[in-house]
């Protein structure tokens, strides 16, 4: 055994019990997604160094005091935002005592007065809230700006002694965001958007519950979409059976768009209109409609929902881009920066990357506290990695990482975080971790055309190729205008699913093919026998990367099993590619 002194950092669940018995399974994941994401990731960055866990809570080791209170009070300030739109009866929130003291080590575990008082102040830490000891208040009074209340002397459970207690405020400590920042994060200038109740054109009193039902699903799914400030289902219903002045109530409630739409029951079918409109410009943006059979009016409402939540973000974003074409780039806000540099992304050019790059600069430079242009500048910057667009690729790739932490730590529950990051981790051959974060997004935001693509990317390098195929076509199925790239991934999952005649006809698709996808429809016509048609494909992989070599370019793919690697290198030899050639790049562009 040996003794030191050390800070020791004692967390507790609250409610732990009875959050098990609402939900043990959903709570057990929920609290494995807190640790994963925030909580041990916070101790790591403070040099912290867990000694035990429990179903509940830990034991965390410091060597300085200053690190602990950092540790805790940014694992508090963010599962409030976390909580800030959960349920008060599915929270899951976490009491915090820190002791500075002798501990005693021995085989990995502490023990000691010291463990014992950190143990038992953190029972009587607020709910969210952190308590310490006199000696730590004493040793961060200077160091950190955090508001520090006494609280005078507590009587602890077998602790012989009265110990002095000091309570740290949250709100108040300047290790949140600086104040100018949340002001910013506050006045981006999303596009506003409000969902007026559906109207029953059925005259059937039945429907109503069923127009509310879609409308209020709607408001919820589109609320998912962080780009989009969407007016709560309170202020939309007070519209309910009124007759409205759309730019009347645009006004009243501050927004530029309007969905408005009515249900028609007409026989064993119901019928489903709806269109967005832009108020401020009196015009319409889009319109469609739905007809369904009447067998199951749940699945119905479920349907449209998302074939409407999935849809109209992208007409929106449209008609924001139209408008932005008219308006000088000098004059861009925040989101209209973040906007214009996604529509540059997705083009997938050298030029476009580094003018999207200066745009999503710009987009931070107007509000630093932008967490979805943080993880939008991570995307684009991991394009212009993928592709070799950059000098210093470590440099960058460092870039990406901060980038990711930084919108992470802003935003846990924005979907293009969760999408990024999985996408990082597929270049880093993390499958597991990618799958993680993957399947995060996705939970986040079901109907998101981004997500769900690469949703079939991930399976297809996981060898599931065929569901991956499925799930590309759903994205493309829920973002009619998706970007060219998706044939692409569809005409991989396609190869790798030994489909070649599909695959040809994905990739047939595009207007312009690099040289990654004509190797692999070269590989298709090699598996075909066509070696008229593989040949070309490869003179044309040739041309446009001269240093093409068959054993680099595989050293880029992700594929979880041998058995693909080797089908794709058969298929490049049945074409006529040299293995004794090198080369540089990737494939994977996200």
């Amino acid at each position: 055994m040996k003794q030191k002194l050390a800070a020791v950092l004692a967390a507790d669940m609250a409610g732990y019990s009875r959050l098990m018995e609402t939900d043990e399974a959903g709570t057990i994941a929920r609290l494995r997604t807190h640790r994963i994401e925030l909580i041990d990731p916070a101790i790591a960055k403070n040099e912290g160094r867990i000694i035990k866990t429990t179903g509940d809570g830990m034991l965390v080791e410091f060597q300085s005091v200053t690190d602990a209170v950092k540790c805790a009070v940014e694992i508090q300030q963010r599962m409030k935002r976390r909580n800030s739109d959960v349920p008060p009866d599915r929270r899951i929130e976490f009491r915090i005592g820190i002791n500075l003291g002798d501990i005693i080590f021995d085989d990995d575990d502490i023990f000691g007065d010291g463990v014992n008082i950190a143990a038992r102040i953190e029972q009587l830490a607020d709910v969210g809230g952190i308590c310490v000891t006199a000696a730590v208040a004493t040793q961060i009074a200077d160091r950190l700006e955090v508001p520090i209340e006494d609280l005078g002397e507590k009587t602890l459970k077998n602790i012989s002694r009265p110990v002095h207690l000091y309570r740290i405020g949250i709100e108040g400590s300047a290790l949140s965001a600086p104040s100018e920042e949340k002001d910013a994060k506050r006045a981006v200038s999303k596009p506003s958007i409000v969902v007026l109740p559906f109207d029953n054109m059925s005259g059937d009193p039945e429907q109503e519950f069923f127009a509310d039902g879609l409308t209020e699903d709607i408001i919820t799914e589109l609320s998912r979409r962080h780009e989009l400030f969407v007016i709560s289902r309170n202020s939309s219903f007070v519209y309910k059976n009124q007759a409205v002045n759309v730019r009347e109530v645009a006004e009243k409630l501050g927004t530029q768009y309007l969905v408005e739409g009515s249900v028609r029951k007409i026989g064993d079918r119901v019928r489903v209109t709806v269109q967005l409109i832009d108020a401020i410009n009196d015009a319409h943006v889009w319109a469609d409609k739905y007809d369904r059979r009447l067998d199951d009016i749940f699945a119905i409402q479920d349907e449209v929902t998302a074939a409407i939540a999935a849809t109209l973000p992208g007409r929106l974003e449209a008609a924001q881009r139209d408008q932005l074409a008219r308006t000088k780039p000098g004059n861009m806000a925040a989101y209209e920066c973040a906007l214009t540099a996604k529509v540059l992304h997705h083009r997938s050019t050298v030029a476009d990357n580094a003018q999207a790059q200066a745009l999503i600069d710009r987009a931070l430079a107007l509000d630093p506290g932008y967490a979805h242009a943080h993880a939008w500048r991570a995307c684009i910057l991991g394009q212009a990695w993928v592709h070799g667009w950059c000098e210093d690729k470590d440099a960058v790739w460092a870039e990406i990482v901060a980038e990711l932490e930084r919108a992470l730590a802003l935003d846990d529950n924005d979907a293009d975080v969760h999408r990024i990051l999985a996408a990082v981790n597929v270049n880093n051959n993390e499958l597991t971790t990618a799958r993680y974060h993957q399947e995060r997004a996705l939970s986040l935001n079901p109907n998101y055309d981004l997500v769900v693509v690469q949703q079939g990317e991930l399976l297809t390098w996981l060898g599931r190729p065929e569901e991956g195929a499925e799930w590309i076509r759903k994205a493309m199925r829920l973002n009619p205008h998706h970007p060219e790239r998706f044939w692409s991934h569809l005409g991989k999952s396609h190869f790798a699913a030994r489909q070649y005649g599909e695959a040809i006809e994905a990739f047939m698709h595009l207007s312009v093919m690099d040289h990654v996808q004509h190797a692999f429809v070269a590989a298709c016509y090699g598996w075909l026998g066509d070696d008229v048609a593989a040949s070309a494909h490869l003179t044309k992989v040739r041309t446009l990367a001269p240093d093409f070599g068959l054993e680099s370019f595989l050293a880029t793919l992700h594929y979880a099993q041998e058995s693909d690697t080797q089908h794709i290198r058969d298929g490049l030899v049945k074409a006529g590619a040299d293995a004794g050639l090198s080369a540089t790049g990737d494939i994977a562009a996200q």
